[in-house]
C-alpha cells in the first residue's frame, strides 16, 4: 500500500488580481476539510472573495498567513488525502510558483530572532545587481506594499531587523527624510510610472511641528482606488457637461411605486430610471458605450449594458455592476439594487460583482451638491454623475412654473468624446427623463 499523499493546495484562478492580501485564514494543522471548504478569504479591488479547498483530506501545513499576499498559483496549505485520493491526481505545486512575500515571511518565522545580520546599505552588491522589480531585499508583505504604495526601491533603505529584515518603521523613517543621506531619494520612485513621468512629487513635511497631529491609516478601499483614480486623471484628458433634466413627472411616479414597493421590503429610487435613461442613450450615441484599443487608434463598441453604480460604504466607495440593464424593468432593477447596496455595505461583494462595467454612474443624490467632476472609470470613455435634485421657476411661456429639475455631470475622455456629443448625449438623457413613458419605449 503506498504512503498517504501530500497535496499541496494553491490559489486558483482569480481573475485579473495579484498579491491580494489575505485577511482572514479559515483552516488550521489538523483540521478536516472538503472539497470547496473555503480555506482563506482574499480582499482586493473592494472585493471579498473565498478560496475554495480543490481537495478532500487531513490539514498538515498551513503556508500562509494573515497579511500575506497571494496570487494565482500561491500554494497555501497542505493536505495528507489518506487512501481516497492518490498522488497522481494532485501534482504539487512547483516551488517557484510561491510568491516571493510568503517565502520570505515563512523564511523570517524560521530565523532564530537572536542572530542579526549587517544592515544592507544602498551600494551592496547583491542589491545593485537586482532590478527593483525583484524586490530582493528581505521585507514582509505589508512592508513591501507600502513602499510599491511610495514609489521607494526597497534595496535603497538601511534595515534594523534581524537578518537584515526591513521594518515598516525603517521605511516610514525613510520615506519621511530621517535617514538623512538616504532621504532625497524618498522624494521620487526609484522607477518611473508608465504615465505622468516627471511629476514632481509633493515634498514630505513634519506636520507635528505647528501643533498636534494623528495619523490615521486609509481604509483599503481608498487605497486601493486612489492609484486607479492617479492612473485614470493623468491618462484620460477629462472634461465636464452638465445640464438639467426636468423629472417633476418622473418623480412623482417614483414616489407612487415607491410606496407600493415599500409593503413589499424594497425601495424605488431615481437610479433605476436613470440606468433605463443612460441604455437608452448609450444605443443612440454606442460611442460613449465604447473603450479604447490598446493602442489607441481605435475603438471598441460594447454591444452589452452593464452599468457600474458607485455605492456608500463605511469604507468608502465602491462600483458593483448591474448586467444586462436594457433587459430589466424598474422594479427588477430596484430590487437588484437594493440587494446589491446591501452586500458591498456589509463587504460581502465578490470580484465578478465589480467587473465588466461598459458605462458608470456616480449619484450623490441623497447627499446634496449642485454639480462635480466625476473622474472616468478608464478604461470606459465616460461616467455620469448626478447631485440632489431642486425645485426652481422655470418659464413655460406664459409664466414660470415650479419644476423639479436633476442635475446631470457626464464627464468623458476628449480624446474619443467630443463636446458636441456628450451635449447630445446628455440631452438625449434629460429628454428621456422628463416623461416616465419614454422609458417604456
Amino acid at each position: 500500500m503506498s504512503a498517504p499523499a501530500a497535496i499541496q493546495v494553491a490559489v486558483p484562478d482569480i481573475g485579473d488580481f495579484s498579491d491580494v492580501p489575505i485577511i482572514e485564514v479559515h483552516v488550521s494543522p489538523g483540521d478536516v476539510v472538503s472539497v470547496d471548504d473555503p480555506l482563506l478569504t482574499l480582499e482586493s479591488d473592494k472585493a471579498t472573495m473565498d478560496v475554495p479547498s480543490s481537495h478532500a483530506g487531513l490539514v498538515t501545513e498551513v503556508l500562509v498567513s494573515v497579511g500575506d499576499a497571494v496570487s494565482q498559483g500561491t500554494p497555501v496549505i497542505v493536505l495528507d488525502a489518506g487512501e481516497g485520493e492518490p498522488a497522481e491526481d494532485a501534482p504539487a505545486a512547483p516551488e517557484p510558483a510561491r510568491g516571493r512575500e510568503v517565502a520570505d515571511a515563512e523564511a523570517a518565522e524560521q530565523e532564530p530572532p537572536t542572530e542579526t545580520a549587517p544592515a544592507p546599505t544602498p551600494s551592496s552588491p547583491s542589491t545593485a545587481s537586482n532590478g527593483a522589480s525583484d524586490l530582493p531585499a528581505h521585507a514582509g508583505p505589508s512592508v513591501r506594499k507600502l513602499a510599491r504604495e511610495f514609489g521607494v526601491d526597497l534595496g535603497s533603505i538601511p534595515a534594523s531587523g534581524p537578518k537584515g529584515r526591513i521594518t515598516k518603521s525603517d521605511l516610514l523613517a525613510f520615506v519621511r527624510g530621517g535617514d538623512g543621506a538616504s532621504a532625497p531619494a524618498a522624494a521620487a520612485p526609484a522607477a518611473p510610472p508608465s504615465s505622468g513621468s516627471g511629476i514632481p512629487e509633493v515634498p514630505a513635511q513634519d506636520f507635528s511641528v505647528f501643533g498636534p497631529v494623528e495619523t490615521q491609516p486609509l481604509s483599503r478601499i481608498t487605497r486601493i482606488s486612489g492609484p486607479a483614480l492617479h492612473r485614470s486623471w493623468l491618462n484620460v484628458p477629462h472634461v465636464t457637461h452638465n445640464d438639467d433634466a426636468d423629472i417633476t413627472g418622473i418623480d412623482a411616479y417614483r414616489k407612487e411605486l415607491d410606496t407600493a414597493a415599500k409593503a413589499e421590503g424594497y425601495r424605488v429610487t431615481l437610479l433605476a430610471f436613470l440606468m433605463k435613461a443612460a441604455v437608452s442613450a448609450l444605443k443612440a450615441f454606442p460611442t460613449v458605450n465604447a473603450s479604447l484599443t490598446p493602442e489607441k487608434d481605435a475603438l471598441i463598441l460594447k454591444r452589452y449594458y452593464h452599468l457600474g453604480v458607485a455605492v456608500d460604504t463605511p469604507g468608502g466607495l465602491v462600483v458593483p455592476v448591474i448586467r444586462d440593464v436594457d433587459r430589466k424593468g424598474i422594479v427588477e432593477l430596484s430590487k437588484e439594487l437594493g440587494e446589491v447596496s446591501a452586500r458591498a455595505r456589509d463587504g460581502k461583494l465578490t470580484a465578478d460583482d465589480m467587473r465588466g462595467a461598459s458605462f458608470t454612474i456616480s449619484s450623490l443624490g441623497g447627499i446634496g451638491g449642485t454639480a462635480f467632476t466625476p473622474i472616468v472609470n478608464a478604461p470606459e470613455v465616460a461616467i455620469l454623475g448626478v447631485v440632489r435634485s431642486r425645485v426652481a421657476p422655470v418659464w413655460n411661456g406664459s409664466e414660470f412654473e415650479p419644476r423639479t429639475l436633476l442635475p446631470l455631470c457626464l464627464s468623458y475622455d476628449h480624446r474619443v468624446i467630443d463636446g458636441a456629443l456628450a451635449a447630445r448625449f446628455t440631452r438625449h438623457l434629460a429628454h428621456m427623463m422628463g416623461d416616465e413613458r419614454r422609458l417604456l419605449l
